[in-house]
């Protein structure tokens, strides 16, 4: 199960499902405009993705699943003025903040979990060390798909489990 709790126009969602074609998609989004875009684009579509008009945090009520089903998270909050030039991505500053949003997740389920984070190039170092011990494991990568500090990244971390 993948779930994309910051949905928007569920492209990330869709490229995920692409590279795990047996899996079940559920998208959060808040935006009225947003939503409806998406739900009509995915309908057209005939893409295999469920969008919900709802916060994130109703992901439990959406949700039942086999305490042994790996749940994917892929968490892209808002980074709104948690991405400054003199420090980067501060994952503490995004809204809601990406801490609060795992936290969520491993309190709500009790499933091997892996986390997917969209980062920046250059991150707060205290909020990332304050992030991962939430995790058995993490690895962070950054594209070198831009000019030097304009590439974002992946934080892809795992509760519940190790690769």
């Amino acid at each position: 199960m993948v779930v994309d709790l910051f949905a928007g126009s569920c492209n990330t969602l869709f490229w995920i499902l692409r590279h795990l074609a047996q899996s079940q998609a559920l998208g959060f989004e808040l935006d009225p405009q947003v939503f409806n875009l998406t739900r009509q684009n995915l309908s057209i579509l005939r893409l295999p993705i469920e969008i919900v008009h709802e916060d994130y945090v109703k992901v439990a009520h959406r949700l039942s699943l086999a305490p042994d089903r790996l749940l994917i998270a892929f968490i892209a909050p808002p980074w709104g003025e948690a991405l400054t030039k003199a420090k980067g991505l501060d994952l503490r500053r995004t809204s809601p903040p990406v801490t609060e949003i795992v936290d969520l997740m491993a309190h709500q389920f009790p499933n091997p979990l892996l986390f997917a984070v969209q980062v920046y190039e250059s991150i707060d170092a205290v909020s990332l060390a304050e992030l991962t011990p939430r995790f058995d494991w993490s690895a962070l990568t950054i594209y070198d798909f831009n000019a030097p500090g304009q590439n974002h990244g992946l934080l892809l971390a795992t509760r519940g489990w190790r690769p």
